[in-house]
């Protein structure tokens, strides 16, 4: 399984996934789950992604090719869409279309082809957009009411984030946010696992600002969970019952 969540604040859009595969407790590996696509400047697009390897690295590699295609279009290629909408389109309907092929094969052993994505970008002129693609090609989006979206296991790392994020939440705040919602998955749940992708999006920018690979015993995030950990012991501590 694995964990990938996006935040859309004012300032910007906080992504940030593990890289954890789990296919039994024997077969544990790390793979990539989030892909960044810009031209800098004038588009950017991050897709983070759960559920079926197959499915995911599938769409993936179609989306790519349908990109460095000579005769791409508007209607071929997400990267060329005359707007983010019709972007998540395009990808919505491949990862629909790849679902169906793949899902035919898996059957007959008993596996899922499910995947969902986080589509998360901003083009010159538009303001930045943030949608959950489920695996069928429909989609949500992000707003004021909901600022951010989550894919995979969660249920650990929601609490915090229903907390604390708000469309007024600073980038960095967010950012922070994001780390400890993972920290709370990282904790609870042994499929989502290390090493950690973060980028940032500042809102005007479209482009990615910021690009982490975070490692175990990555020296900021540790402290930050340390952090974290104390203060919810402090925090419990003071309560009286």
């Amino acid at each position: 399984m694995t964990y990938c969540v996006g935040l859309m604040v004012d300032e910007g859009m906080v992504l940030l996934s593990d890289t954890r595969t789990n296919a039994g407790l024997d077969n544990i590996a790390t793979y990539k789950k989030m892909f960044v696509f810009e031209d800098p400047g004038k588009r950017v697009i991050v897709i983070l992604t759960a559920g079926s390897l197959s499915t995911t690295q599938t769409v993936i590699a179609k989306l790519t090719e349908a990109i460095d295609d000579p005769e791409a279009t508007q209607e071929t290629s997400f990267m060329l869409a005359p707007s983010l909408l019709q972007s998540v389109e395009i990808i919505g309907s491949m990862l629909s279309e790849t679902t169906v092929e793949i899902n035919e094969k898996l059957t007959r052993m008993n596996q899922s082809a499910a995947a969902s994505f986080i589509v998360a970008g901003q083009r010159v002129g538009g303001d930045p957009r943030l949608f959950l693609v489920y695996p069928e090609g429909n989609f949500i989006e992000a707003t004021h009411d909901t600022p951010f979206l989550q894919i995979g296991e969660h249920k650990y790392g929601k609490p915090i984030l229903d907390r604390v994020i708000q469309r007024s939440t600073s980038l960095d705040d967010a950012r922070k946010a994001a780390l400890l919602s993972m920290d709370s998955t990282l904790r609870s749940n042994l499929s989502v696992g290390m090493p950690l992708d973060l980028a940032v999006i500042k809102n005007g920018a479209c482009k990615v600002n910021q690009y982490q690979r975070i490692d175990a015993g990555d020296p900021e995030f540790t402290k930050l969970s340390d952090a974290w950990s104390n203060a919810l012991r402090d925090s419990f501590a003071a309560i009286s019952t």
